[in-house]
């Protein structure tokens, strides 16, 4: 595991997951692991949960931690070959991934998709920069296309509260005001292709993801007959791909409530709008589970870095 940009670079998601349960149950086994370790956290966006849950996925390895709010902190990096750097940006890409190679032994980074422009996205400057010119491996805390280790946290959840060998599991569009990128959408739909489940996605016409990642799964357009007999929801929003960016349509119509969820295990990545995306009774209500993958997000993190640790 030289670097772990995305979810489809596991080669038995069902492994790592069965690890990281067993890492759970006694998290600080492997601290030595980490000992004279750095692990540098480079954000260029904000971030809660990625950010605590990864520094204390290194701290019970035994690694030293070091975080940089990169977009308000660092100088704006050029990411293009042959470019004259006469106007806004001060460093290169390639000067500034070998420094911080220098100081740390794994760099995780976090850099949204601007949604403005698809290409720009899709060619992911930022974290392929960095894993073309660092030294040490690079580690995905969210970027342009992916949130592998929000997919990560969120298998073990299901293998956690799976009570069936082929649960049915859903992957909601909900409303949001604005326009929110397609990551952890595109994540999760990547890992449930390597599950054992009945998994559709739902959402209404014009929010197709990008056809690429959703070839061959199942796409309702009628949200309830999508939620019908499921076991789990996961609930997400996110903006157009085709018309990229933008947001089609607002209002309560497919936001999840207690009604629609049935019996289902709610999901959600976190933060969620409430009353929004999802109303108080299901967030407030047993069938939540969303605090719980929070939890988990600690264990996917470390067990990745455990990985990157034991080649290094």
């Amino acid at each position: 595991m030289r670097h772990f940009l995305s979810i489809t670079e596991i080669d038995s998601l069902s492994s790592l997951v069965s690890e990281a349960r067993t890492l759970k149950k006694s998290p600080f086994a492997s601290k030595d692991l980490g000992r004279n370790k750095t692990l540098g956290l480079l954000f260029f966006n904000n971030s809660l949960r990625t950010r605590l849950s990864t520094q204390k996925a290194a701290l019970n390895l035994g690694m030293d931690v070091m975080v940089m709010n990169f977009g308000k902190e660092g100088w704006a990096l050029e990411y293009q070959d042959g470019t004259i750097m006469d106007q806004g940006t001060s460093e290169h890409i390639k000067e500034a991934a070998q420094v911080v190679s220098q100081y740390c032994d794994v760099v995780a980074i976090r850099a949204f998709a601007g949604l403005k422009d698809k290409e720009k996205d899709e060619a992911e400057l930022v974290l392929n920069g960095f894993a073309a010119y660092a030294s040490v491996p690079i580690l995905n805390m969210e970027s342009s296309l992916g949130h592998p280790l929000q997919a990560l946290a969120d298998a073990i959840t299901l293998a956690e509260h799976s009570k069936i060998a082929k649960p049915k599991v859903v992957l909601s569009w909900a409303p949001h005001p604005k326009a929110l990128p397609h990551a952890v959408a595109n994540s999760f739909v990547e890992m449930m292709r390597q599950q054992q489940a009945e998994f559709i996605i739902t959402h209404p016409k014009g929010y197709e993801l990008n056809p690429a990642i959703t070839d061959g799964v199942q796409i309702e357009y009628d949200q309830n007959k999508a939620l019908k007999d499921a076991d789990f929801v996961y609930v997400k929003n996110w903006s157009s791909y085709l018309e990229y960016g933008r947001v089609l349509q607002q209002g309560p119509d497919w936001m999840i409530t207690q009604e629609k969820l049935g019996k289902a295990k709610f999901m959600h990545c976190l933060p969620v709008r409430r009353n929004v995306v999802v109303e108080d009774a299901v967030l407030d209500g047993h069938q939540s589970l969303v605090v719980e993958q929070a939890n988990n997000r600690t264990y996917s993190a470390q067990i990745v870095l455990k990985k990157i640790l034991e080649e290094i």
